[in-house]
Formats: C-alpha cells, sequence, structure tokens
C-alpha cells in the first residue's frame, strides 16, 4: 500500500472526504498508527546498529538519532566485545564518585537521548549501539515503508481507529476497527517475533498439533 492508497482507503472507510479528512490531518492519523504498531511489536525491521568510537575522558554519549528503545550495548577492545550492563542514574554517583577512568562495564539513561558511562572511558573505545528504530514514516516523499508494504491492513486498521476517534464517529465502528487491529498485530507479531526468528534446522518446521 503507497501513502496516496492509504489516505484514499481512510476516507473510503470513513466515508469523509479530503475537505475534513485533510492530508495534514490524515498525516497524523498514520504517524499515530505507526508508533503504535512500533510499541506493540519489535520487528525484525526495526532491529539496528551504530559504531562509533568513546571519547577518553568523555562520561556522556549521544544516541543515534533514529533510536527509540536500546537493547544492548557493547564496547569493542581489541577485538573482545563486552556487554556493558545497565543502571539507573543514581548508581553512577555511588559507584563512580571521581570519575575515575578504565574500561567502562555500565551505562544508564541519563536523558532522552544521552547515555552515561561507568568507569569513564580511558582510551577511544569503540562502542556498539544496538537498538530500535525510531519508526520511518509514510509520507508523501515517502510513498512506501515495510510496515506499508507488508502490514498494510494493520496499518489501515490502526488509522481507521484514529479516524474514527477524530470525527466521533460511531462507537460500533470504532470497537470494529480497533478489534481488527488487534487480530491483524497478533498474526504481524507472530511473524515477526515468532516464525521469522526459527530456524527449521534447529527448532524444526512449525506444526499445529491436534485439538
Amino acid at each position: 500500500m503507497t501513502y496516496t492508497e492509504l489516505l484514499q482507503a481512510i476516507r473510503d472507510y470513513t466515508e469523509v472526504d479530503s475537505n475534513v479528512l485533510t492530508d495534514s490531518i490524515c498525516n497524523g492519523f498514520i504517524r499515530d498508527a505507526e508508533w503504535r504498531i512500533a510499541r506493540d511489536v519489535d520487528a525484525d525491521y526495526d532491529r539496528q546498529y551504530a559504531n562509533s568510537n568513546l571519547v577518553p575522558g568523555q562520561r556522556y554519549i549521544n544516541m543515534p538519532s533514529t533510536y527509540l528503545i536500546i537493547r544492548s550495548i557493547q564496547v569493542i577492545n581489541s577485538g573482545t566485545r563486552s556487554f556493558l550492563e545497565p543502571r539507573d542514574t543514581s548508581f553512577f554517583g555511588e559507584y563512580n564518585p571521581t570519575d575515575a577512568q578504565g574500561e567502562p562495564k555500565y551505562y544508564g539513561n541519563w536523558y532522552e537521548d544521552v547515555i552515561v558511562l561507568a568507569p569513564v572511558p580511558d582510551q577511544a573505545y569503540t562502542i556498539q549501539v544496538n537498538y530500535i528504530l525510531n519508526p520511518v514514516q509514510l509520507s508523501a516523499s515517502n510513498t512506501q515503508t515495510y510496515v506499508s508494504q507488508y502490514f498494510p491492513n494493520g496499518l489501515l486498521y490502526a488509522c481507521l481507529v484514529e479516524a474514527f476517534s477524530f470525527l466521533k464517529g460511531p462507537a460500533d465502528m470504532l470497537q470494529l476497527y480497533e478489534g481488527k487491529y488487534k487480530q491483524a498485530i497478533e498474526t504481524f507479531a507472530i511473524e515477526q517475533m515468532g516464525r521469522r526468528r526459527r530456524d527449521e534446522y534447529q527448532a524444526g518446521v512449525p506444526r499445529i498439533g491436534k485439538q
């Protein structure tokens, strides 16, 4: 489904034209729907990583601009990878009150887009941040996304929930598309978080047992 097709589908299902459901308003529905899907399913297409070099003596690092959720963080030292352990920010003042330097072992969310490390890096270690991607928005300039291509029904249902809420439409229609979305997202989750992460050589072919 393309951006233009989704706009038309929203207007067709609600039976409301572009004089009321303008492109700007529909863009809001689409963005809210994309955020909802991203929060409901940890999908493979959202799994990203980014590498950078730490600055000796600098305890804070900025997260990638496209990140939504941290999956894990690794420090690479002479080819050896070590996973950092997450800690609450209150831990760092007690663990490292003097800002002692060394190979980082812990990280915490300091601000929304900034993490803090302890010990403070003493070398320009390579750090790899594994994260969930902030969903790419479907728009007039980005006419297709993974979700619009491989989960078009779920995207449409989520948009219709937003649309009927905005229009203060019939409660039964809102409930209908909310139910359809929940059914669709369950199937999508099984595909993304289950079948796509299986290996038939190791786990065998998925089968449904006799009732």
